[in-house]
């Protein structure tokens, strides 16, 4: 259940060591457990362990233990030294518990994809009826594409541009840019020197199924609407429909490499303006070259303000909060409001579900290791 994922994090916030070779044990812990069935490797993490995603790593310094992901019902852990935990293998008569199941998260996700470009795919061009909008069952008509009756494929819709320093700009339903957008984006995010495209987001919003392909006097291939998504309209893009867009299950874990500081930050929220909260989506600005990969957790923290000194400099005019420091300001430390699990990676871009936090977690938000305690 989420509740025991959203757990598994919680202890992890409390952490305040940073990450050591060896896993640290809770205290007051037993010298065994036998694993039970509704168990859960993150359950059992929480229950025994400060920092919960090393369990698999301490696992794997044990040659004994074929699989760290990988445990049955039976199984006898010994966690009778601070720097071993080992298992005897019970019988094989269940189900193995393994990480936390697609299924316990699924309904919070967002089908959403980054990409270098986009204008060269095939497009909806019409609609039947010349309707504005195509629901369950309607056809619509796709130009660019040349297509088998029966085959499935997946209606997304450029939604926005993710790059530095700017962080988010939305787009209109041609994937231009929309007149006058991207000024609210500067009074959320830092200054950066870096300059550079991250990619363009496409939200999936149908399923479609071909009807025929391009005929006779006509250049557009022939789909229909499948009965579940949004509703489909002229201007968005057909791609080859994905099997399994998500892993099946998810291991937390710390990232394996540290990004700069101020490297990684929330670039923008799904379906909301500036601010995310527990299950909400949020888009970061990192990716595989990062080193991130599904499963990554991250503890996401407000910057530290630069105040006006009030009582130095009381007749200042200086704006009271400010990103950089200065004369006759006082700079405060970097606060917490988050934990978020990436559950889906691009090259320069991942997508990550919020977890649990003390407050909203906000556009231009910095990314860290999930023990930082400042």
């Amino acid at each position: 259940m989420f509740k025991q994922i959203r757990t598994v994090v919680a202890v992890a916030a409390l952490t305040v060591a940073t990450v050591a070779a060896a896993a640290e044990m809770a205290d007051g812990h037993p010298d065994t457990y036998v694993v039970r069935k509704g168990d859960t490797l993150w359950d059992i993490s929480a229950k025994f362990l400060k920092k919960p995603w090393l369990w698999p790593e301490i696992w794997q310094a044990n040659p004994q233990v074929k699989n760290p992901h990988l445990i049955y019902p039976g199984d006898v852990l010994s966690l009778a030294y601070l720097d071993r935990v080992a298992v005897q293998e019970g019988p094989r008569e269940e189900a193995p518990i393994t990480g936390v199941p697609l299924s316990d998260i699924e309904p919070f996700l967002k089908n959403l994809r980054v990409v270098d470009s986009f204008k060269e795919l095939p497009y909806v061009a019409g609609l039947e009826d010349n309707r504005l909008r195509g629901s369950n069952g309607q056809t619509f008509y796709v130009l660019g594409l040349d297509v088998q009756p029966g085959q499935r494929y997946a209606v997304v819709r450029p939604t926005a541009i993710y790059a530095e320093p700017k962080p988010r700009t939305d787009l209109d339903f041609r994937g231009a840019h929309i007149r006058g957008e991207g000024r609210l984006w500067k009074d959320y995010t830092p200054p950066n020197e870096n300059s550079e495209l991250l990619g363009y987001e496409l939200a999936q919003v149908a399923v479609a199924t071909a009807v025929r392909g391009v005929t006779a006097g006509t250049e557009v291939s022939t789909l229909t609407v499948g009965d579940d998504g949004y509703e489909v309209r002229a201007g968005d893009r057909i791609v080859p429909l994905e099997a399994q867009p998500y892993d099946l299950q998810f291991f937390p874990h710390a990232p394996a490499t540290q990004a700069a500081e101020g490297k990684l930050r929330v670039l923008a929220v799904a379906d909301a303006l500036t601010a995310a909260g527990p299950r909400d989506v949020i888009a970061i600005s990192g990716g595989r070259r990062e080193g991130i990969d599904n499963g990554t957790v991250f503890s996401i923290w407000r910057q530290g303000s630069h105040v006006k000194n009030n009582v130095r400099h009381r007749e200042s005019s200086r704006m009271d909060d400010a990103y950089k420091s200065g004369a006759g300001r006082v700079s405060l430390p970097d606060e917490y409001a988050a934990h978020a699990m990436v559950f889906r990676t691009f090259d320069k871009v991942s997508y990550a579900l919020v977890m649990e936090g003390t407050k909203p977690a906000r556009v231009g938000y910095e990314l860290k290791h999930p023990d930082a305690t400042y």
